[in-house]
């Protein structure tokens, strides 16, 4: 099979989704690798490295479009990648369809074979191609959090840790998953004092066994959300429906119970966010304000550091390359329930219920959808 990698293009989008050594095994396998020119330079792999593992670098990304059965990427194609899609082409991607409706109309209009990073899912309900990532946004949301507190940037102008003699600051993680989990972490490494808001008591009880002392937890419902908010410093957004739209837990005017110069980190703004005056931002421009609270949104959060990105999440996607590259994606996704939780979109059908009933498209299951 030829498998192609293009050059991330959405913007400051560093990462890529082949490292050379995932091209070495896929070329080790028998399959044709294509990588675009200078894909892999924003995490540090130059084309030479790629060819060294024989690979072959392609000078366009219309070319890579063009040759390969099955396109291989970070983020969801941009607007001007749609045209190069093609009918019974395979793309492997984050697409997070949920929120965009006319990136998913495009993709119903394109024909192709669309399997999701992000609703591939293990019989526990584990998300192995979301987890990665989800780890590294839950660390990088503290750290872009304590430094937008910095009163330079419209923040409180607290030290997450404080000093002797000064209390530290406040950490709100709205959700216990991986990325309230590595949210507090590093939270809580930095001295903060840390609460964590859920829904489920088995969570709370399980993270309340593993967590450290300076973290506690808070069952999450409407009074208890307003009661943490209003004395926090930085809140996190760290709530995900595989699929679907976030929850909006913070409404407009809940803003008004914060104090200024408090900062939101919108780790969920890929499935349209979980605070109700969200929209997304760029590493470029990350922050705006609203009602003096600061507002943190960037979509591709992980992007801004690709080196450990790109290796953390190739190290998860590549068994799944490798598994539709063998066995062509039929059979691929017959032989891997996994997989099949992926398929969101195939020859123009809607394969994911949250995303069908998301936009009112008619829902058909996956495996009625295979020849």
């Amino acid at each position: 099979m030829k498998v192609g990698i293009p050059k991330e293009i959405k913007t400051n989008e560093y990462r890529v989704a082949l490292v050379p050594s995932g091209a070495g095994t896929l070329v080790a396998a028998g399959h044709v690798v294509l990588i675009e020119t200078g894909a892999g330079l924003g995490s540090g792999f130059t084309d030479a490295q790629y060819e060294a593992m024989g690979a072959y670098i392609v000078p366009s990304a219309e070319e890579v479009w063009n040759l390969a059965d099955l396109i291989v990427k970070v983020k969801e194609p941009v607007k001007s990648e749609w045209p190069l899609i093609r009918p019974g082409q395979v793309v492997f991607t984050y697409f997070h369809f949920a929120s965009n409706v006319a990136l998913t109309r495009a993709h119903i209009s394109s024909g192709a074979v669309c399997i999701a990073y992000e609703t591939v899912s293990l019989p526990n309900h584990e998300l192995p191609l979301l987890t990665p990532m989800s780890e590294v946004a839950g660390r990088i949301a503290v750290q872009e959090g304590a430094k937008y507190l910095g009163k330079l940037y419209g923040g409180r102008g607290v030290l997450l840790g404080g000093v002797p003699g000064v209390p530290p600051g406040k950490v709100v993680v709205l959700g216990g998953g991986t990325v309230g989990v590595h949210a507090a972490k590093m939270a809580a490494g930095l001295g903060a004092q840390v609460i964590i808001l859920d829904i489920s008591l088995e969570r709370l009880r399980y993270l309340s066994d593993v967590m450290p002392a300076n973290v506690q937890m808070v069952f999450s419902n409407r009074h208890n959300i307003l009661e943490q908010i209003a004395t926090a410093d930085l809140i996190v957004g760290a709530v995900l429906i595989p699929g679907a739209l976030a929850p909006k837990l913070v409404n407009k005017e809940d803003l008004k119970v914060m104090r200024t110069g408090t900062v939101l980190v919108d780790v969920a703004i890929d499935q349209g966010g979980c605070f109700a005056t969200s929209h997304a931002t760029t590493h470029e421009q990350p922050t705006y304000i609203v009602d003096g609270v600061v507002h943190y949104a960037v979509a591709n959060m992980p992007g801004g550091l690709p080196m450990t990105s790109t290796l953390a999440l190739t190290n998860a996607t590549l068994p799944y390359v490798l598994q539709l590259a063998n066995l062509g994606y039929q059979k691929a996704l017959k032989s891997s329930p996994a997989l099949m939780q992926g398929l969101n979109i195939i020859h123009g059908i809607v394969t994911h219920q949250k995303v069908a009933e998301a936009f009112g498209f008619a829902y058909h299951p996956a495996e009625a959808c295979l020849d």
